[in-house]
């Protein structure tokens, strides 16, 4: 079941934060310091290229620092996905129950959750940011859920940020084998049909890069985003 989201999405109230252009950066990759985590700055950090980064200092400190990697990993939308033949046999044979925006915040903590031993970027404030995006309607979830119990529960998932036809995926977990695969496959197949061009992922890994996520310049992503924002799509 999908939760009922204003759409289109509510702009909240502005702040006075303002980002520069990532373009200026040269070699850094670090735009901004600070904790602001109203939902305002956030999607304005998103449409600037731009996302927040929880860090400890070298002091020991909690620091937000804001990003604008240089290169940037994306999935392509473009085509048809190519998955692999493991992931293939997965998604049809599968026994979950896969959903969209049932259960935001429960997805977003088990992000953080199934962190906890090495360490979480996802803190309280960022978390209640991102939730009042949820609200407003422009930060959604996938869920996948064992249902083979009495009551369901919640084994993998991913959530990010929506504006115009770019998707920005934020995080995602798995409490079972490939549930994060699942939910990450079943998010590209609902971008492509509501009509998304450009899909985020920020930072490549081993991971992303295992599900066809690739690595395009900084300026190359800058230019997509662009023309994304002018796009009309929906989850």
């Amino acid at each position: 079941m999908t939760k009922a989201l204003p759409y289109p999405p509510v702009e909240p109230p502005k702040t006075a934060i303002a980002f520069p252009d990532p373009r200026r950066l040269g070699r850094r990759e670090v735009v901004a310091i600070g904790e602001d985590f109203r939902p305002y700055t956030i999607l304005e950090a998103y449409r600037r290229g731009v996302f927040p980064w929880p860090h400890t200092s070298p002091t020991g400190d909690p620091m937000v620092l804001w990003f604008s990697p240089n290169p940037r990993a994306i999935f392509p939308l473009e085509g048809e996905p190519h998955w692999s033949r493991s992931l293939r046999r997965t998604l049809r044979q599968h026994p979950y129950t896969v959903t969209v925006d049932a259960d935001f915040e429960g997805v977003i903590r088990a992000c953080g959750d199934t962190r906890a031993e090495t360490g979480t970027w996802i803190t309280p404030e960022l978390l209640a940011g991102y939730v009042a995006l949820h609200e407003l309607g422009w930060a959604h979830s996938v869920e996948v859920w064992d249902t083979s119990e009495p009551e369901r529960r919640l084994v993998g998932g991913i959530y990010g940020i929506a504006v115009g036809g770019v998707f920005a995926g934020e995080s995602m977990f798995h409490r079972e084998t490939d549930c994060s695969k699942i939910a990450f496959a079943s998010l590209v197949e609902r971008l492509r049909a509501g009509g998304f061009v450009l899909f985020d992922v920020q930072v490549q890994n081993r991971h992303l890069e295992s599900l066809g996520c690739i690595e395009v310049p900084r300026a190359t992503y800058l230019d997509r985003l662009a023309a994304a924002l002018l796009v009309t799509a929906r989850i």
